[in-house]
């Protein structure tokens, strides 16, 4: 999942431009940024040798990516389609608290 995250920041930028907080500088800098980070991280994960580290580093980036979530669902954000209804924004929140949890399970 991360790696295919991580790929769409640099195939589709726009689209994770749109959430970044407007009071963040360099927005598409921290599209890309975030995108590697996702990028390094999926991959540490396949690698036994690497898993924890990774696990932990992708934990700091869900929690760092959070303000984008909820800048999404309180914000003006379109997206067109099914990725404008409320509900999908908002589940977008405690879903990062699930990935939070299977990614500190891939750490054991």
């Amino acid at each position: 999942m991360f790696l295919t995250t991580g790929t769409l920041h640099f195939l589709k930028p726009d689209l994770f431009v749109k959430i970044v907080p407007p009071r963040l500088p360099w927005p598409l800098g921290l599209v890309y940024l975030t995108g590697f980070l996702e990028l390094v991280g999926g991959a540490g994960l396949l690698v036994p040798r690497f898993q924890r580290v990774a696990a932990y580093g992708l934990v700091a980036l869900l929690i760092a990516v959070l303000p984008a979530n909820i800048y999404m669902a309180t914000g003006p954000v379109k997206f067109g389609g099914f990725l404008d209804q409320p509900l999908y924004h908002w589940i977008r929140i405690p879903f990062q608290g699930m990935l939070i949890a299977w990614v500190l399970w891939c750490a054991k």
